[in-house]
């Protein structure tokens, strides 16, 4: 089996010659990010009037209680129930202008460097490189631009007249993942037996295993069991790395409580299997 490479001495990949043929797949929080994106903008969420702390608090109890109940369809079912409930009626541009607003102060600084040159490497090596994350598309695409990404696979969230109706078309997780890799290598022309893809969270073994180099990156316990299992490579990242400098608003005390119970409270939770990932 293979052991697990520290960050002082892992090497980048050296894959075959680049063809239009190879894509790298990342996933996003604790894999290019030290945290989760959904919960990050959770403070400026609450800020603006969209979220209440109770939310908050149960938005952060159901990511826990379904990384605890095994990542299976109902869990996954109840996942998205719960989005979608938590969503309904905001305005879409809105959740967007937060997150583009907000970038500098609650993701910029957790950006893993290592990530960042692994993204820059793929690039080098002529590869097309893509971000999938079960967080929304309003909040993803504008972490993707900021790394200099320009495509991404997330979660899309029904909109009507501006609006978000509740309905969830495409929830990014678990075999969804997998299955959107399959729809866009057989649409471009991948290649997925060269083609690259990393995680943190055993929620994406689906993903991890449709393509021919699996890597996993800060694994959780089942991550790193079946890495283990399979042979697979074991990163760690380690150094967060702010992409940009910028000195964002004071934090009012509330929503920073709000926001810090509800890490506290998923923390527990998870830590109890071992799970995280989106």
């Amino acid at each position: 089996m293979l052991g697990t490479v520290t960050a002082e001495d892992q090497r980048l990949p050296t894959p075959p010659r680049a063809t239009s043929t190879v894509a790298a797949f990342f996933d996003l929080d604790k894999t290019i990010i030290a945290r989760s994106s959904a919960y990050a903008f959770g403070r400026q969420f609450m800020e603006s009037g969209l979220l209440t702390p109770s939310g908050m608090m149960q938005m952060a109890l159901g990511q826990a209680m379904y990384i605890s109940g095994g990542h299976d369809h109902d869990q996954m079912e109840a996942a998205r129930d719960q989005l979608s409930a938590m969503v309904t009626g905001w305005r879409a541009d809105h959740v967007r202008r937060i997150a583009e607003e907000s970038l500098h102060q609650v993701i910029s600084p957790y950006v893993y460097k290592e990530a960042i040159e692994l993204i820059r490497h793929h690039r080098a090596l002529g590869h097309d490189v893509f971000i999938v994350s079960a967080s929304a598309a309003e909040l993803v695409e504008p972490i993707a631009a900021a790394l200099g990404v320009r495509e991404c696979v997330a979660t899309r969230l029904e909109v009507v007249d501006g609006v978000y109706t509740g309905e969830v078309p495409f929830f990014c997780r678990g075999g969804n993942k997998a299955a959107e890799l399959r729809r866009i290598a057989a649409d471009r022309g991948y290649d997925l037996s060269r083609c690259y893809a990393y995680s943190d969270s055993g929620t994406d073994e689906p993903m991890l295993s449709v393509v021919g180099h699996p890597v996993a990156v800060n694994p959780d316990k089942p991550l790193r069991k079946i890495a283990e299992e399979r042979d697979w490579p074991i990163r760690i990242f380690r150094n967060p790395e702010p992409l940009f400098r910028r000195t964002g608003p004071r934090v009012t005390g509330i929503a920073a409580a709000a926001v810090g119970a509800a890490a506290l409270v998923a923390g527990i939770i998870a830590s109890r299997r071992g799970g995280d990932g989106a």
